[in-house]
């Protein structure tokens, strides 16, 4: 944490680093990820999650942008920095579609995406927010999924590599996320300083955005292929 932070934006990460250590005590318990910890996994596994995580990422930068059109004119920098969010993820969907294909997945399985029972009420939650007005309290939101990045995507990436035998290339999106997500948590620092949090009761909403996100992340990951 930047302890450069004025006090309320550190009070917020603190907060939010609660949520994240519940998050990832859960997160290591849902069934499909304690089956790859475990070295239980197959190729049939990957290529599930692969599709169904696929269908997620595809309404990601939707919804973020759908949030900088919900910024008014006095946050100009910070719907810019929405903006420039939604427009580095806009494509991160193909990475998981040539993942899959890379890794013997058959192309025509991704014509239709389906989003599971977990997904929907996901999507659905992030599109509800996001058309509110000035949704920062989104940046909770965008501290648990970019955190999967940069805490989590590196391991998740190496063991799957290993335990099925495959290639960088063919783990290519979560390596990717390993590497990069840092830098939009980065993002979220400097938002926390940009008058966010002058908005009554907008700390504590941020950190109530970042448990329900929480929850419907490990409620996507419990429901994979159950459509």
């Amino acid at each position: 944490m930047d302890t450069h932070l004025v006090p309320p934006a550190q009070q917020v990460l603190r907060n939010l680093a609660i949520v994240w250590s519940d998050f990832s005590r859960r997160l290591i318990r849902v069934p499909i990820i304690a089956r790859l910890e475990s070295g239980q996994w197959r190729l049939e596994d990957y290529h599930l999650m692969l599709r169904d995580h696929r269908a997620q990422v595809m309404e990601g930068s939707r919804w973020i942008a759908q949030a900088a059109a919900s910024i008014d004119g006095r946050h100009a920098a910070l719907r810019s920095m929405f903006i420039g969010h939604a427009a580095a993820e806009h494509r991160d969907f193909e990475m998981l579609g040539r993942d899959y294909v890379a890794s013997g997945g058959n192309a025509a399985d991704l014509a239709v995406p389906r989003r599971n029972l977990g997904s929907e009420a996901l999507s659905a939650w992030m599109f509800h927010r996001a058309g509110q007005p000035n949704p920062f309290d989104l940046l909770g939101a965008m501290f648990i999924i970019e955190g999967l990045g940069r805490e989590f995507a590196r391991h998740f990436a190496e063991t799957i590599r290993e335990t099925l035998g495959l290639t960088p290339d063919e783990v290519s999106f979560y390596f990717y996320h390993a590497a990069h997500d840092a830098e939009h948590l980065d993002e979220l620092q400097q938002a926390l300083e940009m008058g966010v949090l002058e908005a009554d009761g907008m700390a504590d909403a941020i950190v109530h955005t970042a448990r329900v996100t929480a929850r419907l992340y490990l409620l996507q990951l419990e429901e994979m292929g159950n459509y």
